[in-house]
């Protein structure tokens, strides 16, 4: 997809709905986010699974942002499988919020919090807080422009505690990807990984504040001691294909 400038009032979205599950879609044959009826906490796009694998580095997170709530795959999982982490979504669209209650996204509470705004504004209010920041904001026409900037990122940089890591999603095919990723090198010094979803359509960036990923080329190929087997579970199988 193209960058976009978000220029625009917010798309309101659509829920489309079959016998087994829930998706999210600003137009039709573009899917934002996907949830099944059944297992409403359970990460169903693949490209999900794999932002996860920050988990693989840091199992016990204290303060996640994510910047785009979409369907909420991510901040359900992560409210729901991460008990003790504290959790601030930012969301610019107000439609998209609208429809919290269909994807069976938590009300707020004292660690769980959707804050209407540009994600690349409020991340500014922040410093030195963030064991991770998940970046997945997108809107009809892409990902916003905001939310690839230099200025994004260094934002992004000093939100995030010692060792924190944010993790971007791409679309493969985005001709700026290249331009983003060298950006994002910059910025951390080039302690960057990324990879590829097994349909080669999402790449997914991990980026840490320290110098954790310098000498990595992929993310462990253990379970964290200190994550349990039933997080494991959730996420192994969109992981096992793309472990170092």
């Amino acid at each position: 997809m193209p960058e976009s400038t978000s220029s625009r009032q917010p798309v309101r979205p659509f829920i489309y709905a079959t016998t087994t599950s829930r998706s999210l879609m600003f137009a039709h044959g573009e899917i934002q986010s996907r949830m099944w009826t059944r297992d409403p906490n359970a990460l169903n796009l693949e490209y999900t699974r794999i932002m996860m694998g920050f988990l693989l580095l840091n199992p016990e997170p204290r303060r996640i942002a994510m910047v785009g709530l979409g369907g909420g795959s991510l901040a359900k999982f992560c409210y729901h499988y991460l008990p003790s982490a504290r959790i601030d979504v930012f969301e610019i669209n107000p439609h998209v919020i609208a429809l919290r209650d269909s994807f069976h996204v938590p009300a707020d509470d004292s660690r769980f919090t959707v804050l209407l705004g540009d994600g690349a504004e409020l991340i500014q209010r922040h410093r030195d807080e963030y064991d991770a920041i998940l970046v997945d904001g997108y809107d009809i026409d892409g990902i916003p422009a905001q939310l690839t900037s230099d200025a994004f990122y260094e934002h992004c940089f000093n939100a995030l505690a010692a060792d924190g890591l944010m993790v971007g999603n791409f679309h493969a095919l985005n001709f700026n990807y290249r331009r983003y990723l060298g950006r994002i090198k910059r910025r951390f010094a080039g302690s960057v990984i990324e990879v590829s979803d097994i349909s080669l359509a999402h790449r997914i960036v991990f980026a840490c504040k320290g110098g954790l990923l310098k000498r990595r080329t992929g993310l462990p190929t253990r379970k964290p001691d200190a994550m349990s087997a039933d997080l494991w579970s959730r996420i192994a199988p969109g992981l096992w294909p793309l472990l170092d």
